[in-house]
């Protein structure tokens, strides 16, 4: 009888029901079955290493996940320092704020007449509804804050941690940015012109000419810094989109003042678009390595799924088989409150790149 080759070794197991399963016990018997399955239990794996690895995790959002349903998981996730640098579209930090002062999305229907809903003055996101109207009051409420700060640039990083703490201070209500803002995570907008964030900005500006500026080029100073400070990085990613490109371009930009840097040692993303149109969000984490965005032997997983699918059993998993790996981490202590973030007590140089620590 020949030798079972190599390639035959651990077979196929597969998922039984269980009526008391949770999700920790259900993405551990994924482990042992095939297809995006098996690539969300690896994932939980991944991001165990991460946290247990002395790594700043960056953690990327695109697509509509607050307005989806997703907020709530996602602070938990800042709050609870499963990551350390968040990098968000204005839209899911808008939808987030939306809900945090009060304001609901709704159940619609991804097949209703969109003239009648815009009679009605309701917004649609595909099978999601939204007030216009209290929309609007949203801008408001975002120019008249902005009109209250003081006249001068303000990275994204800086105007949402603000932001946040407005927030807080006037509703106590849970969500991303008040998470961020408890939490002293920073969080990097670097579209927050292309949002209502940014339309919110612009009323301001229109109040006043001195308000509502915002230094998105100070943004990328910044992150490329926390990466110099702390050169072991990993990214985390959901959805692709601009939010992707910019952790990664962090560690590009921080190699041309550092060489010592060499890409993310961790990579994780849970994406549906495909890398054969050319976009960066389809792109897969091997061209990466191509760029210098990731390590050549970074440790990554690409999970094709419905991030409101996948999320919510990662994330219900991690919460049960992390809690140790969380409970021994020593996450950085970032000092958000003044205009240069401070790293553990150090400040980063003010628009300018880290001097390498010799």
């Amino acid at each position: 009888m020949s030798e079972r080759s190599r390639f035959l070794k651990v077979p196929v197991e597969p998922i039984r029901v269980d009526p008391a399963a949770t999700a920790d016990g259900l993405l551990a018997s994924m482990e042992k079955i095939s297809f995006q399955g098996r690539t969300l239990a690896t994932a939980r794996r991944i991001w165990e290493r991460m946290l247990g690895d002395d790594c700043t995790i960056f953690f990327g959002l695109a697509g509509a996940l607050t307005a989806g349903g997703l907020r709530l998981l996602i602070a938990h996730l800042v709050e609870h320092r499963f990551v350390d640098c968040v990098v968000s579209t204005g839209a899911n930090l808008y939808h987030d704020l939306h809900e945090t002062r009060g304001r609901r999305h709704y159940l619609g229907s991804p097949r209703e007449n969109d003239a009648l809903l815009q009679r009605d003055r309701i917004d649609r996101v595909y099978d999601t509804y939204a007030s216009e109207q209290e929309f609007i009051e949203n801008d408001e409420w975002i120019a008249a804050f902005a009109t209250t700060l003081e006249r001068r640039p303000y990275t994204s990083r800086e105007f949402l941690y603000r932001l946040g703490e407005y927030l807080w201070t006037t509703t106590g209500g849970d969500g991303i940015l008040t998470a961020a803002y408890r939490a002293s995570v920073p969080i990097f907008c670097p579209g927050i012109a292309d949002s209502s964030l940014g339309m919110g900005l612009s009323q301001a500006r229109h109040v006043d000419e001195s308000a509502g500026h915002v230094d998105v080029i100070g943004d990328v100073i910044e992150s490329a810094n926390l990466v110099i400070r702390r050169p072991r990085t990993a990214s985390v990613v959901l959805g692709g989109g601009t939010p992707k490109n910019f952790i990664n371009q962090a560690t590009v930009q921080a190699e041309f003042y550092d060489d010592r840097i060499s890409g993310h040692r961790y990579a994780l993303q849970i994406v549906t678009d495909v890398p054969h149109f050319g976009g960066a969000s389809g792109a897969t984490l091997e061209e990466a390595q191509s760029w210098g965005k990731l390590a050549a032997d970074a440790e990554q997983i690409t999970v094709h799924a419905d991030v409101t699918i996948a999320l919510p059993v990662l994330v219900n998993a991690l919460a049960a088989s992390a809690r140790e790996i969380l409970a021994s981490r020593k996450p950085l202590r970032f000092d958000l409150s003044g205009r240069v973030m401070a790293v553990d007590g150090r400040p980063f140089p003010e628009a300018r790149f880290e001097e390498r620590d010799r």
